[in-house]
């Protein structure tokens, strides 16, 4: 349809609704006669009438009008959102949004070109038969509109894939770089354990020092804030409980690692030797205080 920029399909679809609007616009046309009928025949059956009884049937003839128009108008902007309701349900099938301009309506070039068409195409139906026209159904363009928005939104799916499977194989590689930083890091760790292994009796008995320091100044510090301190009493007994219990858990570390190294130790020749000449060191001490007790004088 060259007038409106429609295929021909769509051109078929318009002529159909103006062909319905047309018949019900005669009907609504045909009721309006049978207003003016029914008052002629049922009111103007007198000569002559005075003002108040032309008022009273102008009036009424005003109302039964006014009442079949208004119903035909409302009944037209109801088969108009309709008529929209099914062209946008397609639509959204196809995930399209269609946009309307009101003010297009009221474009009075428009109108009259739509006026032309309706005289042509009313002139053309007089000549020709009508054809029937299926329910028509939805079906992929090939051409424009549709068929373009879908290839847009293909392409734009295909770049995002595109974009996420970049995004994968980067993380990808920071994952593989990440596990080959944490074995680097264990490794490490194993090496730094190896490596304080040695320092761990010296750690253990500065650690038995600190505490034992720490109970002494808790203890100082109890003994001198007794007497004029009361309310901070239950706090020092509460720390020096705590420091206690590190102590003993500390002195229980160092007594099992001393066994532990004392085991090690006596596995050596070192200590076998060190042993004996401790025990003969000891003979001697006690030979020398025997001789010692012989020459003190007695009380």
């Amino acid at each position: 349809m060259a007038e409106l920029g429609l295929n021909e399909h769509h051109q078929n679809e318009v002529i159909n609704y103006m062909r319905f609007a047309r018949s019900k616009r005669g009907l609504r046309l045909k009721t309006v006669d049978s207003c003016f009928q029914d008052l002629k025949e049922s009111r103007l059956v007198e000569e002559t009438f005075t003002i108040d009884e032309v008022s009273e049937v102008l009036n009424g003839l005003q109302a039964v009008v006014h009442s079949e128009v208004e119903s035909e108008l409302i009944n037209t902007a109801y088969t108009n959102v309709l008529l929209l309701r099914q062209l946008f349900a397609q639509a959204e099938k196809w995930y399209l949004k269609l946009q309307t301009d009101i003010s297009e309506l009221e474009n009075r070039e428009l109108l009259e070109q739509v006026a032309e068409f309706e005289k042509a195409e009313i002139t053309s139906s007089n000549k020709k038969p009508i054809i029937d026209i299926t329910k028509p159904k939805l079906a992929p363009l090939n051409e424009g509109g549709t068929a373009e928005l879908l290839n847009k939104e293909i392409s734009r799916l295909q770049e995002e894939n595109e974009k996420l499977k970049s995004r994968l194989k980067t993380i990808e590689i920071q994952a593989t770089n990440a596990l080959d930083e944490k074995s680097k890091l264990e490794k490490a760790l194993r090496d730094l354990q190896l490596d304080q292994g040695n320092q761990k009796d010296f750690i253990k008995a500065q650690d038995l020092s600190n505490l034992e320091n720490t109970v002494a100044a808790l203890k100082s510090e109890f003994q001198k804030t007794l007497n004029d301190k009361t309310e901070n009493q239950k706090s020092l007994e509460e720390n020096l409980a705590t420091a206690k219990h590190d102590l003993l858990r500390v002195q229980e570390q160092l007594r099992m690692a001393e066994k532990e190294l004392e085991k090690k130790f006596q596995q050596t020749g070192a200590y076998r030797n060190m042993k004996e000449i401790l025990t003969k060191k000891n003979d001697q001490i006690k030979d020398l205080r025997k001789r010692l007790a012989q020459y003190e004088p007695e009380d």
